[in-house]
């Protein structure tokens, strides 16, 4: 009669070791995934206000501030991930800016800006985008 055999302690540790790493992978990946999701509320918040911004700039060749032109106080621009959005003058145009809150969003974005800002061209806005992001969590358009 044969014994039956069961696995080896070498084999065993093998195969946790291989569970280890693919966790450990995948942790990251879904880390990652949180926070672009997170810094896309961000994205949403300022694109609803490019349009007021633009449409102010436009009809009075100034930039809107809270309580004028529809712009509201920062803070009701607030979400689940965004703290607040601003509408500031700079020296190149409109900057609309919202900041990351410090409590309920991923490690890395805890305070984080992402800031639009406006060039007037003729009848036409250009906006353009940065951040202190860290890249990995950036889309294509503000790296």
């Amino acid at each position: 009669m044969k014994s039956a055999r069961g696995f080896t302690l070498i084999e065993l540790m093998i195969v946790v070791a291989i569970i280890a790493i693919l966790t450990s992978i995948s942790i990251t990946v879904y880390q990652n995934s949180l926070g672009k999701s997170q810094l896309s509320e961000a994205f949403t918040t300022i694109d609803g206000l490019k349009a007021d911004v633009a449409d102010y700039q436009h009809q009075t060749g100034a930039c809107p501030s809270a309580g004028v032109g529809g712009i509201l106080s920062p803070a009701s621009y607030g979400g689940r991930y965004v703290a607040g959005a601003t509408v500031t003058s700079g020296s190149n145009g409109c900057l609309i800016t919202a900041l990351m809150r410090s409590n309920t969003v991923a490690q890395k974005l805890r305070g984080k800006t992402v800031t639009f800002t406006m060039t007037p061209n003729g009848g036409n806005a250009e906006w353009a985008c940065s951040s202190n992001a860290p890249v990995t969590y950036l889309p294509q358009v503000c790296r």
